[in-house]
C-alpha cells in the first residue's frame, strides 16, 4: 500500500487557485487514524496534482515490480485524474473504483470518471 498525500508549504502557490489545505504540520496534512499506514506501507508526499510529479512514486513502484495500480481518494477531478494520467503515460494499468473516489464538485467528478475511462483507458469499476 502506498499513500500519496498532499503536503503543502504555508506559502504554496497552489493556494492562489484553491483554499489552503494539507499544510505541513497541520491536522489537515495528517492521515486519519482509521487509515493509518501499517509498518510495510509507504507514504509519498506531493505538492502538485499528480502523485508522480516531483516525487519518487514511480521509482518506488518499479522497485517493487508493480505495474498495476488501484487509485482511491480525493479529488477525482484533480489528484486522482492527474495521477492516473501520469500512470498511464508510464504504462501502468490503472483501476479506479468509482465508489472510492470523490470530489467537492459533482459535475467535475462525473466528467473525470468519463475522462479516466474514455481518454486514459483506466478501468473504472462500480461496486
Amino acid at each position: 500500500m502506498i499513500y500519496v498525500c498532499d503536503r503543502h508549504r504555508p506559502d504554496d502557490l497552489e493556494f492562489r487557485m484553491f483554499p489552503p489545505h494539507c499544510v505541513e504540520g497541520s491536522r489537515g496534512a495528517e492521515i486519519c487514524s482509521e487509515l493509518s499506514p501499517r509498518e510495510r506501507d509507504r507514504v509519498v508526499f506531493k505538492r502538485r496534482f499528480s502523485g508522480f510529479y516531483g516525487t519518487d512514486l514511480d521509482l518506488a513502484l518499479r522497485e517493487q515490480g508493480i505495474d498495476e495500480l488501484t487509485l482511491v481518494g480525493v479529488c477525482t477531478n484533480i489528484c486522482v485524474l492527474y495521477t492516473a494520467a501520469d500512470a498511464r503515460m508510464r504504462n501502468y494499468a490503472v483501476t479506479v473504483p468509482a465508489d472510492a473516489v470523490a470530489s467537492f464538485d459533482a459535475a467535475a467528478h462525473r466528467f473525470a470518471l468519463r475522462e479516466l475511462e474514455k481518454t486514459l483507458g483506466v478501468r473504472v469499476v462500480s461496486a
